[in-house]
């Protein structure tokens, strides 16, 4: 579920974990919607990605070259921020 700045997903065993929203996107590509967040609890900085639909569910990207996709995003968010400071 999406919120303002938000997400709740499941871990493996089924407890709700609140993530936080870095951005999300729409790939031309693809044609979805893609939200990029990370646990506020972790401080190693890791990423996560999903896809999701108009009702705001997580759909899982599955397929290699989409992944590649979604990175090149990410890495390009990333340096923008670093040359933002």
């Amino acid at each position: 579920m999406l919120d303002s700045n938000c997400l709740y997903v499941k871990d493996e065993n089924g407890n709700e974990k609140k993530m936080t929203i870095l951005f999300t996107f729409d790939s031309d590509e693809t044609g979805c919607q893609y939200v990029v967040f990370q646990d506020p609890d972790l401080d190693e900085g890791e990423v996560y990605a999903s896809r999701y639909d108009d009702k705001g569910q997580l759909i899982p990207i599955e397929s290699e070259a989409e992944w590649d996709m979604v990175e090149e995003v990410i890495n390009t968010f990333v340096e923008d921020e670093e040359n933002a400071d």
